[in-house]
């Protein structure tokens, strides 16, 4: 009777876990669901509010009064969420997006079903039936796969080919609203591009970060403004390497794509004597491991031999033959680029130096640089 109810007792524990997973399942379902219909609404709101304006006058101040109207009645038929601050982010949503003409979304469960809003040419009727905005679903569309506040801080990037660009990563590294806001303050984008042509830039800001070689997985500078230590105080290399320890998960953020944290002060022994690597990450897409030595100082030559020393050792003791070779990086203060330019050059090994910064770039200096690219000026960097 006793393993009976032993067995019983497990058996009902399985059965709860069991119904709180498809609870959780559901409840994630819902919430996804309700995001984005969210979306499409918001979507369609900005799109009435627009054709609207486009029918009366289109004097500013014309427009200010409308939202301030429209909020006043909304707020006091719906409640929270239709301020007149909201409704001109709805307005900018519409215009923003609205060369996808379509937003169409589609349940978990039922793919065949979907419900669309359109664009209409021509004009329409005051009256017009809400079935109006149900057309049959045409075969260009655009499907919203984030929350309105991640839209929301889309919409504060000017640049078409920037926004694509933080989308597209929000979207495939499912970025939170926090981590979304960040990468865009730290101006993630325009770092990548520098070392880019225009070609390159053009095909991430449709697609995201692509790595497919060593050199995509490197940035410079680096942005740690998260460590919380001043440019202008002194640190030994040990401190900076416990700030980046405290704070893995944001250091991870910044590394990007397919990074995991291996060891710290990795102990390696040759001839009896031992040699410690700072940090040591492994990137999964480019499936090889990937050595860190911080240095709080300038570049030295006597830095890259080190990392080289470390490198051709995990080759030989580390790696396994399904692997690539391990790559270094070198983390840096300061750096001049021509001296890097020859230090770096002619080794068997991959090795790169970035410098790091512990406060966000200037928007400034880093938009002086891009103009080369003819990203921000020019017929690159328009909306089409």
């Amino acid at each position: 009777m006793k393993n009976n109810r032993e067995i019983a007792t497990r058996t009902y524990g399985n059965l709860l876990e069991r119904i709180a997973e498809i609870l959780n399942q559901a409840k994630t379902r819902v919430i996804r669901e309700i995001n984005r219909a969210q979306v499409l609404a918001y979507w369609a709101i900005g799109r009435e509010i627009v054709e609207f304006e486009q029918k009366g006058k289109k004097r500013a101040e014309y427009g200010e009064k409308l939202l301030i109207k429209l909020s006043a009645d909304l707020s006091a038929k719906f409640g929270r969420g239709f301020s007149a601050e909201n409704l001109r982010l709805m307005r900018k949503f519409y215009i923003t997006y609205q060369r996808s003409k379509t937003l169409s979304w589609k349940s978990e469960d039922e793919k065949s079903k979907t419900l669309s809003w359109k664009s209409f040419e021509g004009p329409k009727s005051e009256t017009a039936s809400p079935k109006s905005l149900i057309p049959q679903t045409p075969s260009d569309r655009f499907e919203p796969q984030l929350s309105w506040s991640h839209y929301c801080e889309l919409l504060k990037v000017e640049e078409a080919l920037a926004r694509s660009f933080y989308e597209q990563e929000a979207i495939q590294n499912n970025w939170s609203v926090r981590e979304l806001k960040r990468q865009i303050n730290s101006m993630l984008f325009e770092r990548l591009a520098l070392s880019k042509d225009t070609k390159a830039v053009m095909k991430m800001a449709k697609e995201g970060q692509i790595i497919e070689k060593p050199e995509d997985a490197i940035k410079d500078p680096y942005i740690l403004e998260f460590l919380n230590l001043k440019e202008e105080t002194s640190y030994t290399e040990s401190q900076l390497e416990q700030a980046i320890i405290d704070k893995l998960q944001y250091f991870l953020l910044e590394m990007g794509k397919g990074f995991s944290f291996v060891a710290r002060q990795k102990r390696i022994t040759i001839a009896n004597r031992h040699h410690y690597i700072d940090m040591v990450f492994y990137n999964r897409i480019l499936r090889c491991f990937v050595l860190i030595d911080l240095k709080t100082g300038e570049l030295d030559h006597s830095d890259i031999g080190q990392m080289n020393f470390y490198l051709n050792y995990f080759k030989e003791n580390e790696k396994t033959d399904e692997e690539n070779d391990p790559i270094g990086l070198i983390l840096c203060a300061r750096k001049d680029d021509i001296f890097a330019k020859y230090v770096l050059g002619g080794l068997n090994n991959k090795v790169f130096a970035s410098k790091y910064r512990l406060a966000l770039p200037s928007e400034k200096e880093l938009r002086a640089k891009l103009k080369s690219l003819s990203l921000l000026e020019g017929k690159n960097g328009k909306e089409k």
